[in-house]
């Protein structure tokens, strides 16, 4: 397990912070005038990784559930207001009780500048691959995109994969005190098409095995070959959620990520973009 003070993150993840964007402006979506929902932004995402209240770092063997995870990032204009920011992420949010098939989200703003300078990063679950492709031709996301998320971006991109999870309700739509506090880690790459098949399993296997190592640090992983079509810029989708800021510091600034990243990664990677951004507790209601 990591026990070492964290330092620095590693540099080919973050660059010096865009001074046009705050660096740790967090957002309450639950209060959107606009529309109404049951529930608040606690019902987020989930991954493949789970960790027990003792922080047992076993691997869980029990019944898994296939699950479809969608990544976006977003490029927004320097000049977005806040009241505009807030209206783009809060319709985004909201589209999970507009539509069928999605059962968690976390989105937020990028809390460092990334190389690919991505301002924004939105998360879903979705049950089927057939409830993800109904959500991209869904007249009220498309509505949201051209009313509400183009306007203010000059800058889209899409990922999506399978993964499995624990089948378990609180994993599977990220619930209860877990997932009311934390970090989003996002992770897009595009690896060699030379390192598909061993290189490739040894670097995620890798990954993974040292985020389940470390469940003091991590509450949930998963990662998946992306499936897109109009998306060739990425082969690869990684999503790591944090308990803390402090979690996220130690394990990207940890000797033993940075080794893994460096010998296993780096030499079989064509590009990657990757950020962060906080998960905060918010209502039961949207006002």
């Amino acid at each position: 397990m990591l026990i070492q003070a964290y330092s620095q993150n590693p540099h080919f993840f973050f660059l010096p912070s865009n001074p046009s964007i705050s660096p740790h402006l967090s957002f309450n979506v639950s209060h959107s005038p606009k529309l109404k929902s049951p529930v608040g932004r606690r019902y987020e995402s989930m991954s493949r990784i789970s960790a027990s209240g003792e922080h047992n770092p076993t691997i869980i063997v029990g019944k898994k559930r296939k699950v479809f995870e969608h990544i976006s990032l977003l490029k927004a204009k320097e000049n977005i207001s806040e009241e505009e920011e807030n209206d783009m992420l809060d319709y985004l949010y909201t589209t999970q009780y507009q539509m069928r098939g999605i059962v968690a989200v976390s989105l937020g703003r990028a809390c460092d500048q990334n190389n690919e300078r991505y301002t924004h990063g939105v998360y879903m679950r979705f049950q089927s691959k057939e409830d993800l492709e109904k959500f991209y031709v869904n007249p009220f996301y498309l509505r949201v995109l051209n009313e509400h998320v183009m306007p203010y971006c000059h800058g889209l991109v899409h990922v999506d994969y399978k993964s499995e999870v624990e089948d378990d309700m609180l994993p599977i739509f990220r619930k209860g005190e877990e997932f009311n506090y934390g970090v989003e880690f996002v992770l897009l790459i595009k690896f060699r098409q030379d390192s598909f098949g061993k290189p490739l399993e040894d670097a995620l296997n890798s990954l993974e095995r040292l985020t389940i190592d470390n469940p003091s640090l991590i509450v949930q992983f998963t990662q998946g070959l992306n499936f897109n079509p109009s998306c060739k810029e990425f082969t690869h989708g990684v999503v790591i959620r944090f308990r803390s800021i402090n979690a996220f510091e130690i394990f990207t600034g940890s000797s033993q990520y940075k080794d893994i990243w460096k010998s296993k990664f780096q030499p079989i990677i064509q590009k990657t973009v990757a950020l962060h951004f906080s998960v905060d507790p918010v209502g039961t209601e949207i006002m």
